[in-house]
């Protein structure tokens, strides 16, 4: 989630410094980094980096990307129509991605940061606001949720 973090930040900073429409465009190259450095991440501290091995639900990693995927197309037109409108839907296709995990890594915390990111996004559509201040939001409640569940992996792992 720390990798998800940053690639909202830099989409809210492109969105401030260049315009929305690039910063549509950096969180779309940012997201298809998000995996790999995520992963470098994780194994940096200590983690694994993926579901645990044998998992029977580890099809429902690969279920959820593809979903996740075709649901871009949807965001991208939106941002034709609206560019406002574009982050707020992509944090209600993220925060619904995101409830899938709680049952893949069996940790509850992603029910709260899927309803977090969804409820967000829709407060931000509902004010339209700036691209920038929902690339913001964005990164905010990712970096929230990447600390608490850090916090919560370390606690596991200790115990």
């Amino acid at each position: 989630m720390c990798a998800s973090a940053g690639a909202w930040l830099v989409a809210g900073l492109v969105a401030i410094n260049i315009s929305a429409a690039s910063a549509v465009v950096a969180l779309f190259v940012g997201g298809m980094l998000i995996f790999p450095v995520g992963v470098l991440l994780a194994k940096a501290c200590g983690r694994p980096g993926s579901h645990a091995g044998g998992n029977p639900l580890g099809i429902l990693a690969l279920e959820g990307t593809v979903l996740f995927v075709l649901c871009l197309p949807i965001a991208y037109a939106i941002s034709q129509f609206r560019v406002q409108w574009f982050f707020p839907a992509m944090l209600l296709v993220i925060g619904g991605r995101y409830l899938s995990f709680s049952t893949l890594y069996g940790m509850r915390i992603y029910w709260a940061c899927g309803a977090a990111l969804a409820s967000t996004g829709c407060l931000l559509a509902a004010s339209n606001a700036a691209p920038s201040t929902s690339a913001f939001a964005g990164a905010a409640v990712e970096a929230t949720f990447a600390a608490a569940i850090f916090v919560a992996a370390r606690r596991e792992h200790a115990a």
